[in-house]
């Protein structure tokens, strides 16, 4: 996902998010745990290292919001404060730095989230030490039609392009209950669609008694909480599709038919050197299979451009892939070597190349898209309404409604978290256009 920031005062306390939805989910967590120890005049970054460019986004916030409230108290923290604390830690603008585990940490905010005089201004422990998750119920999201709620943390996997499991630690699940209780309270709380997500919820429960799977969790969730009225997972890696959630994704209508992938790339070698656990055919025989069960499931991926060693013919393959699979909605990254991985050291491709080829890569993406919009023209959606006007289908599709805001101020197509039955009747700067 690419990092975009999103902040929220609550009580004196800001939270300034950068990254993917499990960023999105802590940011709430910590809202609350400030709230309730009654911290304020405090700005908290929770930042992404999932490329040089989040972590240079997340350098400019800080100095940014320093020069906004230069009387505030200003703490980093996320994944890459949790990397690379010192360099936060020396910029003059940060008054403490915390790890991924200490910004969950009750006690530190009741503590007043000071800096230890033996190591000024840094709160990072070592997080591949750490074997559980704790829970923490989220009451809702503010400015938020959907709700993210964390099933798995951390990743046991080496992918030689990726940072983040220095990040998030090691694999570990989350307890069913502790997600049924959370779900239940959000869909108590008013919220109709869930996400489920995680840094490779596909890991889920490999260390939870009974080794139960993704799908496993799934149904026993969509059973225990009849409330839910969508539900959706966040990317999934194509090697660990259990037979449990392939048989709900044909079985279950409130399991969403729009599934986003982390294929990265469509050229085996590629995918053999990043050190993938699915070939190139396997991730076309999965989207086959999954298309015979939903025929109007729709696919979204995450692919990586000019990754070290790749030839224009590998990338082709890639280019290839978009069109063997059905993706739709692409999440398309320009390589960028982390400091720190593997990849880092392979022999590079040119920077122009690179652009050039996720040019390309987006360009298909964008026709792709627009096959799809165009064969929904006529049929029926139901959109979550996100914004007064604005909503997305169930197949993830931006919809925008006729009408925006009635003359009082209230919105003509519904209030943000309802869902509405719409008639698509166009398109229009790559959204549905739609009326009640």
């Amino acid at each position: 996902m690419t990092p975009a920031p999103a902040a929220t005062l609550q009580s004196g306390v800001e939270v300034v998010t950068f990254g993917c939805r499990l960023n999105a989910y802590e940011s709430e967590a910590i809202k609350t745990l400030a709230r309730d120890a009654g911290l304020s005049d405090t700005v908290i970054v929770n930042t992404c290292a999932v490329t040089l460019e989040a972590e240079r986004q997340a350098r400019q916030a800080i100095r940014k919001l320093r020069k906004q409230r230069p009387q505030s108290r200003i703490v980093v923290t996320g994944c890459a404060a949790q990397i690379d604390p010192q360099r936060f830690a020396a910029m003059a603008e940060v008054d403490l730095v915390l790890g991924n585990v200490e910004k969950l940490d009750a006690g530190l905010y009741r503590g007043g989230l000071h800096a230890p005089a033996q190591s000024p201004r840094i709160l990072v422990n070592d997080i591949m030490s750490v074997r559980e998750t704790a829970g923490h119920l989220v009451p809702g999201f503010e400015g938020r039609a959907r709700a993210f709620v964390e099933v798995q943390q951390g990743c046991d996997h080496r992918c030689t392009f990726c940072i983040i499991p220095f990040g998030r630690g090691p694999s570990r699940s989350v307890a069913l209950g502790a997600i049924v209780d959370q779900v239940r309270a959000l869909t108590n709380n008013g919220y109709r669609e869930i996400v489920l997500t995680g840094v490779d919820i596909s890991s889920f429960g490999a260390d939870l008694p009974g080794r139960p799977s993704l799908g496993q969790m799934v149904k026993r969730l969509l059973a225990l909480v009849r409330g839910i009225a969508r539900l959706r997972l966040s990317s999934i890696d194509p090697a660990e599709i259990d037979s449990d959630l392939l048989r709900l994704f044909a079985n279950e209508e409130r399991l969403m038919p729009h599934l986003h992938l982390s294929l990265q790339s469509g050229d085996d070698m590629i995918l053999k050197r990043m050190k993938r656990r699915h070939s190139r055919a396997q991730a076309v025989e999965l989207c086959g299979h999954l298309r015979e069960l939903r025929p109007d499931i729709i696919f979204g991926a995450d692919l990586i451009a000019g990754f070290p060693t790749e030839t224009e013919e590998m990338f082709g393959n890639t280019q290839g892939l978009i069109e063997d699979c059905g993706l739709v909605w692409l999440h398309v990254f320009p390589f960028s070597p982390r400091p720190g991985t593997p990849a880092e050291h392979m022999p590079q491709v040119q920077r122009r190349v690179i652009k050039k080829r996720a040019a390309k890569l987006r360009a298909l993406g964008d026709l792709a898209r627009s096959r799809y919009l165009a064969t929904r023209v006529g049929t029926t959606a139901h959109v979550l309404i996100e914004r007064p006007g604005f909503g997305r289908s169930e197949h993830f599709a931006p919809v925008r409604l006729a009408g925006g805001e009635s003359a009082g101020g209230e919105p003509a197509g519904g209030k943000p978290g309802q869902i509405v039955p719409v008639t698509v009747t166009g398109i229009a700067g790559g959204e549905l256009c739609a009326r009640i």
